[in-house]
């Protein structure tokens, strides 16, 4: 794979050995997109060698071992950063917006979709295969994508947090006991002082969600990531009957306005799928150049970890 990513890309090194293309290549930033059991190793090798990293999630297996990471990073003074990248789509550029002017007042509940198609590509690859990774994470198929669900609500969580889960498998067994562990739907609630928290991920539910609802004390708001909108909750401000008449066509000139967003930022190429990712690396690389502040904070990437731990020990022994 590695020969056929270089010559597809016209790269002149490939290596199969971490020490020697860092003693021969001397990178100033390493991105580690290996699975997450060998993160540890890698970041603190790239780390101690002078370079920044940037890892794919999940960041690593425990909070502990996360904390191994942002450790060594502080200690010899390099930037680290984490994938989570749906937080820069246009409606999480848009809360970000909303939440800097304090738009929406103090949070009161957040509501976190996500869904996983089990028949889609990486879905197929899981189920086809018990030696695949994803089966060695301490919280199997959620561990892989609890980071999506929990980085977008992390900066208003702290870290006194009490956490309720239920975990099962829907679908029918398989008779293969590796794959009949493999829970398929998660639903989680998580109450941080005044602030709650309810999570939930499907492998069946559809169409496929992802999404966030935003309570606020001041107005609260609804994100699509799938469509990437952003929308105001209808409020009913008219008297009686009237007043339902509203709130659908309110509704409806937001969506055309995400619309038309979205139409400018297809016609100036900021659309692609990963385009999100463009924007957090441009983040991370200005932090790198001292131009600004890490766009993941490493307490943010400690306490997603550090809430995962404890979500999968509620999700043992559940059938």
């Amino acid at each position: 794979m590695v020969e056929q990513l270089a010559v597809r890309m016209n790269v002149p090194g490939r290596y199969t050995d971490m020490r020697e293309m860092l003693a021969e290549v001397r990178p100033d930033v390493v991105h580690i997109a290996t699975p997450p059991d060998s993160h540890v190793f890698l970041a603190t090798l790239a780390l101690e060698a002078g370079c920044h990293v940037f890892v794919e999630k999940p960041f690593a297996l425990t909070e502990a071992d996360a904390r191994c990471i942002t450790d060594c990073a502080a200690r010899v003074g390099k930037r680290v950063s984490v994938n989570y990248l749906y937080n820069y789509e246009p409606p999480g550029l848009e809360l970000e917006r909303l939440l800097s002017k304090g738009a929406l007042g103090d949070i009161v509940h957040l509501d976190t979709h996500y869904g996983y198609n089990l028949a889609g590509d990486y879905g197929l690859a899981v189920m086809s295969d018990p030696n695949h990774w994803v089966h060695r994470l301490p919280g199997k198929l959620f561990h892989n994508v609890l980071d999506h669900v929990l980085a977008k609500v992390m900066a208003h969580v702290g870290d006194d947090v009490q956490a309720q889960v239920l975990s099962f498998r829907r679908r029918e067994p398989s008779g293969d006991p590796v794959l009949d562990e493999l829970h398929d739907e998660l639903r989680f609630m998580l109450r941080s002082d005044k602030l709650t928290v309810t999570g939930y991920i499907s492998a069946h539910g559809k169409p496929v969600a992802h999404t966030l609802r935003v309570v606020g004390t001041r107005d609260s708001v609804e994100l699509d990531y799938t469509t990437r909108t952003l929308v105001h909750s209808a409020s009913w401000s008219q008297p009686a009957s009237i007043g339902r008449l509203f709130p659908a066509f309110v509704q409806a000139r937001q969506f055309w306005r995400n619309g038309w967003r979205n139409v400018g930022l297809f016609r100036r190429h900021e659309y692609h799928y990963f385009q999100c990712m463009r924007v957090l690396l441009n983040r991370f690389y200005d932090a790198v150049e001292d131009r600004g502040a890490d766009p993941i904070p490493p307490e943010h990437i400690l306490r997603v970890c550090r809430l995962i731990d404890t979500l999968v020990v509620g999700m043992r022994g559940q059938a």
